[in-house]
């Protein structure tokens, strides 16, 4: 259950980070805070596009069908914990693997490091970590106790 907990939470500062990152590209906000960092090189170039969609929607897509399946898993019944913890974890590793994509290309094509993306990619892979120590436990028990 903590593990949900803090995949809820960790979800919710995801889709907060991805809807400002997506704010930024449609023009709603006038610079990225970013400090020292190539943000806005990061999310100008043709990558921040992925099959014709904004990296930052699809962030806030990811995120948000990630929080509504830790908040499911908090609430459903013992028996239905087993596949929201499924979802979870296989909907955390696709992030993940898609966060991969992207930091290989901030680092070897841009060559450029956006800090935003930095915490998206330290996010995602919290919430996988999560995911995965929450279906381990679960798994350990069994059917003796819920998830």
């Amino acid at each position: 259950m903590k593990y949900r907990m803090a995949g809820a939470l960790l979800s919710l500062v995801g889709l907060l980070l991805a809807t400002y990152l997506y704010l930024y590209k449609i023009g709603k906000i006038g610079t990225l805070a970013c400090g020292t960092g190539s943000c806005e090189t990061v999310q100008l170039s043709p990558y921040s596009r992925f099959l014709g969609l904004e990296v930052a929607m699809i962030g806030i897509w990811g995120y948000g069908l990630l929080l509504l399946l830790s908040l499911l898993g908090l609430q459903a019944s013992p028996g239905r914990r087993s596949w929201v913890g499924r979802l979870l974890l296989t909907g955390s590793g696709l992030g993940l693997v898609f966060t991969g994509y992207l930091t290989y290309v901030e680092l070897f094509v841009l060559e450029a490091i956006c800090r935003w993306c930095v915490a998206s990619a330290v996010i995602i892979t919290s919430i996988f970590v999560a995911s995965l120590l929450d279906w381990r436990a679960s798994d350990s028990r069994g059917s003796r106790a819920p998830a």
